[in-house]
């Protein structure tokens, strides 16, 4: 969106600088992404005042003037226009001056007759098209006086990022609304130079169709067009704009074409309301109706282009042919020119969905359809239409034939949401009164009534804001008019609604925090994978390459590994919370699986460790495993099964497994280790808050002298349960021996106890009485022997 700062000056009525409006835009969520300067270009030229005008004596369409610019001297400048009369004030280039197109005036001879400076009109400045005569300006301003003064053209262009969701900010009052609302000032529409002061009416109210100054308007496809506005003018001139409105059309980048159609892009940069323009004379009927274009129908419009109307596209049209393309562009059959003299002004709403269909189907685009695809405000057109009428009124001229009329088959009106204050204050972190809450929705324009009662605010959503369709809009509506700056910073306990978490939602959350806390990586796999594995094999396949669900994660999972080595990546961590299928119904079983593979370094490489950092080897890949199976299946038990371990949980069997890896692997790779658990929802219950330790641990080793196929989860149970009363905090395995000095068949694990008290610091003794049970309990059990230490 181009904003003039001039323009947003006039509608807030006080000065404005770019740098501060780009700040406010930004917190407002309209960011400015750049400002250029308009008319900075003219700087170098002055009012000249023609002193004397006579014929050249060696051309007979060239005139010899005397030019005084304000400095003394008066100049002869050879001059080609009809217009230039002695005594009037036109824009004077002088000798030096670089024009707008790069030309740089200098003296020189015109059939004999030396020209000093040039006497400029409109598109030699690159304010119109107007070539026909010199820029006459009306100011009684002395010569030599800047000419951005007189024209009041030096401005500044803001580029504004519009999110689609914001088709208000489309026009100036939109942003002229939101600055008001940060400046704490109301916007007021600024007055229509040289209007006559003719009162103009609202529009009579229709269905489908209406009689408009002798012309038929209707609507035929109510999907479409859903309000249809006109208003006939007759008897005006069309020609080139007064400089104001010119300079309007250049500040915001827009081509002055004449002053009827600029009085139209005038209204759609204004107000957001995208209007049209006929010539009367050319409308066959005379008919103008909205509808849905034919096999077959074709319009040549502005641009020139033959274009074929998709069928069912929405289009205008009079009683023979299509006139233009809805919300589009206008047919150049029926175009305002210079010969015109009635005129009919067309306001509408049309289906955003059906003017970008048409848009896309024809590669055309323009600023009329990028605000109907917004959306533009369906009960603010009359006002749109209104304004439009006086503008054309006050620059061209005319007299409206007749009142304007509104076909508006389907009244309604703009929706109604009711907002919480505490819903505000629960979502923003900040309580703020309903004073404060109503003062920031009126400032966006909505209507409010407060239900103390019922402790809730009905608000009617203006028209121009179609964004605003629930509660949370409105609280985020508040939020930027109070100003996310205002809002705390700190964070607080929060949660949007009163319903928990999803179970399988915080089991893969803690999951996540676990693994990556062992320094393990997480990846995404598909979930279908090739054909072979005796997986359920998809009906209608993506590819051969994904022609089953999975059945587990860790062959996913492997292949990766594979892919790093393949890239010569030794050290590789990876995990993956995903869903894993089962059955061979139609709809199979879905079951959330967690799984990770390891392999080389522990840790990566440092100089300081020698070349000799450890390797993952099938320890580090139990502990992993074991405490994946804390979390994902509490009620399972962690057993040796031959090379693996294997998690079984009673009735379910069998729901993990973890122990090397096959895998394509290269020479110089290091084992692969991997394991996978079937994940039970029911863990996702959060764990009882246990506070940090205050007093210190004591920590103790024994050694014990088991057989092979002696599980050691045995001995860990055994201690926890016979130490849990005396302190007993932990038992971990540190260390294992099997070799020289220990029979076949037996093994030496040594278990590291610590032991703590919530209440105090234990002594020496204490824990070695409690060790002195633990031996003797360990002595009893068969098979067990205890070292001494």
């Amino acid at each position: 969106m181009n904003a003039s700062r001039r323009w947003l000056e006039a509608l807030l009525r006080r000065p404005l600088r770019s740098d501060d409006l780009s700040a406010r835009l930004a917190m407002l969520g309209a960011p400015v992404d750049i400002v250029e300067p308009v008319g900075a270009d003219l700087s170098a030229f002055v009012v000249g005042l023609v002193t004397e005008a006579r014929p050249h004596p060696n051309a007979d369409k060239l005139r010899v003037t005397t030019v005084d610019d304000g400095s003394g001297t008066l100049w002869n400048v050879v001059c080609g226009a009809p217009n230039v009369v002695a005594g009037g004030r036109y824009p004077f280039a002088r000798i030096g001056t670089v024009m707008p197109g790069g030309m740089v005036i200098e003296k020189r001879k015109l059939r004999g007759e030396p020209s000093e400076g040039m006497l400029c009109s409109a598109r030699e400045l690159g304010l119109g098209d107007d070539h026909d005569g010199l820029l006459a300006l009306d100011t009684d301003a002395a010569p030599g006086t800047a000419l951005l003064d007189v024209l009041d053209a030096g401005d500044e262009r803001l580029v504004i990022d519009v999110t689609p969701n914001r088709g208000d900010l489309l026009g100036h009052v939109g942003i002229a609304r939101e600055l008001g609302a940060s400046l704490g000032v109301q916007f007021r529409l600024p007055e229509i130079p040289g209007e006559t002061g003719v009162e103009v009416a609202g529009p009579a109210r229709y269905g489908d169709e209406a009689p408009v100054g002798g012309v038929r308007l209707a609507i035929e496809d109510r999907a479409g067009c859903r309000r249809f506005l006109a208003a006939t003018i007759r008897g005006l001139r069309v020609g080139p704009s007064p400089a104001w409105l010119r300079n309007r059309m250049v500040a915001v980048g827009s081509r002055s074409i004449n002053n009827v159609v600029d009085a139209t892009n005038y209204i759609m940069h204004e107000l957001n309301q995208p209007m049209h323009a006929y010539d009367v004379s050319q409308l066959h009927g005379p008919t103008i109706v909205a509808r849905a274009a034919r096999s077959g129908e074709f319009v040549v419009t502005l641009d020139g282009v033959r274009r074929e109307m998709p069928e069912g596209a929405l289009v205008i049209a009079d009683a023979d042919r299509v006139i233009g393309v809805a919300g589009v562009m206008g047919g150049r059959d029926t175009e305002v020119r210079e010969s015109t003299t009635d005129i009919l002004l067309e306001c509408a709403w049309f289906d955003p969905v059906r003017v970008r269909r048409s848009r896309r189907a024809l590669g055309l685009a323009t600023d009329a359809s990028h605000r109907f695809e917004r959306g533009t405000d369906r009960w603010g057109a009359v006002d749109a239409l209104r304004r439009c009428i006086r503008l054309v009124l006050a620059v061209a001229g005319g007299a409206l034939d007749g009142g304007a009329v509104d076909c508006f088959p389907e009244p309604g009106h703009p929706a109604r949401i009711f907002l919480r204050p505490t819903r505000v204050a629960q979502m923003l972190g900040v309580s703020l009164s309903i004073d404060a809450i109503e003062k920031c929705l009126l400032a966006i324009g909505a209507t409010v009534v407060a239900k103390p009662g019922d402790d809730r605010i009905a608000v009617g959503v203006p028209g121009w804001r179609s964004d605003l369709v629930s509660e949370i809009d409105l609280v985020e509506e508040v939020a930027r008019i109070h100003g996310y700056d205002r809002l705390p910073a700190e964070l607080r306990p929060f949660r949007p609604g009163l319903r928990d978490d999803d179970a399988s939602w915080s089991a893969a959350d803690r999951l996540r925090t676990a693994l990556t806390a062992c320094g393990l990586s997480e990846v995404v796999t598909m979930p279908m994978v090739g054909g072979g594995s005796g997986g359920l094999r998809i009906v209608n396949l993506v590819s051969a390459d994904h022609a089953e669900l999975r059945q587990q994660l860790l062959p996913s999972l492997v292949r990766e590994v594979e892919a790093n080595w393949s890239r010569r990546t030794a050290d590789v961590r990876l995990f993956e919370v995903g869903t894993a299928f089962s059955g061979a119904e139609a709809v199979p079983s879905e079951a959330m699986h967690v799984a990770f593979v390891v392999t080389g370094a522990r840790a990566p490489h440092h100089w300081t460790d020698g070349g000799k950092g450890r390797d993952w080897d099938r320890w580090d890949a139990i502990a992993i495993f074991e405490d994946l199976v804390a979390l994902a299946h509490p009620d399972a038990k962690v057993q040796v099964d031959g090379s693996r371990w294997i998690a079984i949980a009673g009735e379910d069997g069998t729901v993990g497994s973890c122990g090397p890896c096959d895998a394509d692997a290269p020479p110089w790779a290091a084992p692969l280790f991997g394991g996978e658990v079937r994940v039970v929802p029911a863990v996702a219950a959060v764990g009882p808050f246990v506070p940090l330790p205050v007093f210190p641990p004591v920590v103790r080793d024994i050694t014990v002298g088991i057989g092979v196929g002696h599980p050691v989860a045995a001995l860990l149970d055994l201690l926890g349960s016979r130490g849990r009363r005396d302190a007993l905090e932990t038992v971990a395995v540190v260390d294992e021996y099997r070799g020289h000095g220990v029979p076949a068949g037996r093994r030496n694990v040594t278990l590291r106890l610590v032991f703590r008290a919530a209440d105090r610091t234990l002594t020496d003794a204490e824990v070695e009485r409690t060790m002195q049970r633990l031996r003797g309990a360990l002595e009893r059990e068969r098979d067990i022997t205890v070292h001494p230490t």
